[in-house]
């Protein structure tokens, strides 16, 4: 029988003194500050010994506004929490751009018609004397804009009262490095700034010495800005900070530092927040980073380069089983720029990561397709995490060996969850396990169930699919909740899970 799962952004499994139960509550506020699981540390728990697996959208103006005008036009906060909870996300990198300006027809790969779009506002007072090459009073480097820190944690407490998780991005190392004239833009450039301050100490035209450790007065800006960072936010429980997007290898000590600095400074603190460290990419093959310096890192969690280790692994196509070094989110951003799948999304998750979508969102700064032509990747995130929810996520690891398709997210003997790319049959090797399986079969886009006749543990069993095409295969040793038959058969047919308004039976481990 075919069964619609429930609204995600309002049902969740929750236990009951009778047992597993319905949970009819909106979500409840992030709890934290996120650490490490302690037994499963593929993952982060708030301390309640549950694991959290964490997935969403994020897109680039979500913090700062970018487009035309001066000031670009505002950016709707409340409107983009909505869409996220819509798709059942529960995680956003939000994004700081160090530059003034970001001129986006400079990337024609991703925009169909660009524009020199203005950024702002900026952690800075621009105070002068003086104009900055953008025609504006230069920055005074020294004091604060408190508009920009408002911003900032309003927008960091409003997620998390909708129990989304925020990893707050404190430096931006893409722009210096892709498009030309991008250091014109730049705070740290001399003619910006009231303070004497060239983060181009060595003339390259680049300011790529900004992030490392070249210069100790530069330095000592940086970290006096992530001290009023920790200051703004750091008791709130849905916080983690991520030092740089995509600044390339001459940042590894740089970026190592600042962690350590992040740590350090968070030690006095009543709470302290995961740190990561994503990719170093760069135009410049000399300046790429491998997987290796990031695993390597004193961060808790990391976002890695496409190459695995073992080169029968690849993180876009077939990432390769998470073993709980540190908590990996898996993100488009550093595999397409703009891209990804279901393929991947339901791959990743079965690995043992975290996934996360680079998302145009509403085109506005990037993006070439229809906004809802992602909407079957969205989708699929929520339902991953409608079933990490589901399941004893902290009591499961990834494995291959006991799936014929080798995507398998498991609890021996109590709960499987395998994903069939092309559809048709799967293997499991129940061998080591006993007693009797409930078989639920899910659209790993609509979300929607199908329920098989029982298997039984002892052996390897062979399971076909009931329709074709991709499908998520779940067995698990409990019952499931039986919901009232339909009154006639139409009503049995299978709806989406984010139809507004809809409250179906959810699954129940």
């Amino acid at each position: 029988m075919k069964r619609p799962i429930s609204t995600p952004s309002l049902l969740f499994c929750v236990v009951t003194a009778m047992g597993v139960g319905l949970g009819w509550a909106a979500p409840a506020p992030a709890t934290g500050p996120l650490k490490p699981h302690p037994t499963n540390p593929r993952y982060f728990t708030d301390g309640s010994g549950k694991a959290i697996y964490l997935t969403g959208s994020h897109t680039w103006d979500n913090l700062l506004d970018v487009g035309l005008g001066d000031p670009p036009p505002a950016f709707n906060f409340d409107a983009y929490l909505d869409f996220l909870q819509r798709h059942n996300h529960n995680f956003i990198r939000l994004w700081r751009f160090e530059e003034v300006a970001w001129d986006t027809r400079l990337t024609p790969q991703f925009v169909e018609q660009g524009a020199m779009n203005t950024v702002a506002p900026h952690p800075w007072k621009r105070t002068g004397p003086g104009n900055a090459l953008d025609g504006k009073p230069k920055f005074n480097l020294e004091k604060f804009d408190p508009a920009y820190f408002e911003r900032l944690r309003s927008r960091v407490s409003a997620a998390g009262k909708r129990r989304i998780y925020v990893s707050v991005m404190l430096f931006e190392g893409c722009l210096l490095q892709l498009l030309a004239n991008s250091w014109k833009d730049h705070p740290f450039h001399p003619a910006n700034n009231v303070n004497g301050i060239d983060g181009d100490a060595d003339g390259d035209g680049r300011g790529l010495k900004t992030h490392t450790l070249k210069d100790p007065a530069v330095t000592r800006l940086q970290e006096a800005y992530v001290r009023q960072v920790i200051d703004t936010v750091g008791d709130l429980d849905n916080v983690l900070f991520e030092i740089a997007n995509e600044s390339g290898t001459y940042s590894t000590e740089w970026q190592y530092h600042m962690i350590r600095f992040i740590k350090e400074y968070e030690k006095k603190k009543p709470k302290q927040h995961p740190v990561g460290m994503t990719v170093q990419w760069s135009p410049d093959e000399k300046h790429r980073g491998t997987n290796k310096l990031l695993f390597d890192s004193p961060a808790d969690w990391i976002s890695p380069d496409l190459n695995a280790a073992d080169s029968s692994y690849h993180y876009k196509t077939n990432p390769p089983p998470s073993d709980g070094r540190k908590v990996i989110l898996c993100d488009t951003d550093h595999g397409w720029g703009i891209g990804g799948n279901v393929d991947w999304v339901w791959k990743s998750f079965l690995r043992g990561h975290n996934p996360i979508f680079m998302d145009p969102y509403d085109n506005r700064v990037l993006g070439k397709v229809a906004p809802e032509k992602w909407d079957p990747l969205r989708q699929s995130l929520g339902h991953t995490r409608r079933l990490a929810e589901c399941v004893d996520l902290a009591a499961m690891a990834p494995r291959e060996d006991l799936a014929s398709t080798k995507y398998c997210l498991a609890q021996p003997g109590a709960a499987y969850v395998a994903y069939l790319p092309d559809g048709g049959e799967v293997t499991l090797n129940l061998s080591a396990a006993s007693g009797q399986f409930d078989v639920e079969w899910i659209h790993p886009i609509e979300g929607t169930i199908t329920r098989a006749d029982p298997t039984t543990g002892g052996d390897k069993r062979t399971l076909k699919a009931p329709f074709t095409g991709p499908v998520v295969l779940y067995l698990r040793t409990h019952k499931m909740l039986e919901a009232p038959a339909p009154a006639r058969a139409e009503d049995a047919t299978p709806r989406t899970v984010l139809s507004a308004g809809t409250l179906e039976t959810p699954w129940l481990p």
